[in-house]
């Protein structure tokens, strides 16, 4: 099954795993998209044959509502870190027009440098566990997407200003190093001071319960793991089914697929979704949901030299869409 988890601030991802392993007496249990211990917010947990879809869920975008403090600079690019540098921060800083112009800019695509303090591995050494030696690593620019930037407000602090932003972003996008270059863009140091994940691909805040809360997570924090995935899906009938828990390959000539009605299926999505015929042709290399009596069986791969739909993920024990999705 996945739960909607809400990340409490000060639990790293590692501890809200930790807890939902004993209270579940489950030991496959993992998450999709780490949150730093200070950040709060939507953590996907997968549990037992679920784990195996972290390779799709990681894939996905996510909203998030950031505090950039301008006037201070650190090393992790986040609160957490040391001081760097500091500055007197400018009467235009609290400006609703200069801020938001200034944010526009980072709209569309873009190369980011990380953080020095990130979890990427370089030779097999972590950036992070690197740089807290004292040794940087040569971090390259990655390649990231931000599709919106909205200003929710300005905070005068006296010796800093804040600005609280809405973010919806690609897949490994660095909010701490957006602060990072925010500050730069308008000449000042600055640095994430408050994180809040709201949205991870479908999952939202509001499909979420507090870790804290185990028995209610089992009962009413499930979400349904075909619309986490977002794909296009397949309903197998008896004689699919068959060929899914064998690993055969699929002909699906004969077999239509379905799309999320309404909405794009990483927006504005619910737990149970509804789904209408998708006509559009499968794409090469195109990955759908199978879903047999109503769990997810597997996903598979189109191919289209073979006009095939072959396997990419079989679960032997299907995974849960539910309570009765």
């Amino acid at each position: 099954m996945v739960l909607g988890v809400v990340k409490p601030s000060g639990m790293s991802s590692h501890d809200v795993v930790s807890k939902v392993r004993r209270g579940l007496d489950e030991r496959r249990v993992g998450h999709a998209g780490t949150l730093d211990p200070f950040a709060s917010g939507v953590l996907p947990v997968l549990v037992g044959p679920a784990t195996r879809l972290d390779k799709y869920v990681t894939e996905h975008d996510k909203s998030y509502v950031a505090d950039i403090s301008l006037g201070a600079s650190t090393a992790t690019d986040d609160r957490c870190g040391e001081v760097l540098r500091t500055a007197p921060v400018p009467a235009s800083a609290l400006d609703r027009g200069f801020a938001s112009s200034t944010l526009d800019a980072f709209v569309g695509k873009s190369m980011q440098m990380p953080p020095a303090y990130s979890a990427i591995k370089v030779g097999g050494r972590k950036a992070c566990d690197e740089a807290r030696k004292g040794n940087l690593i040569k971090l390259e620019p990655r390649p990231i997407e931000v599709y919106s930037a909205q200003l929710l407000d300005i905070e005068d602090k006296g010796e800093s200003v804040v600005w609280r932003v809405d973010f919806h972003v690609s897949k490994g996008t660095y909010v701490r190093a957006l602060a990072r270059d925010v500050g730069r863009k308008v000449g000042l140091p600055a640095h994430l001071s408050e994180l809040e994940r709201k949205r991870v691909g479908c999952i939202g805040i509001e499909d979420c319960l507090p870790v804290d809360d185990i028995d209610s997570l089992r009962t009413k924090g499930q979400v349904d793991p075909v619309r986490l995935l977002g794909m296009r899906v397949l309903f197998a009938d008896e004689r699919q089914s068959a060929m899914v828990r064998n690993g055969r390959a699929i002909d699906p000539s004969g077999s239509q697929v379905y799309g999320f009605r309404g909405s794009s299926p990483d927006h504005g999505c619910s737990c149970m979704p509804a789904f209408a015929e998708s006509h559009a042709p499968l794409e090469e290399g195109e990955l759908v949901a199978v879903v047999s009596s109503n769990r997810l069986s597997a996903v598979y791969r189109y191919d289209s030299a073979r006009r095939m739909l072959v396997a990419d993920c079989v679960f032997q024990v299907e995974v849960s869409r539910g309570a009765d999705i």
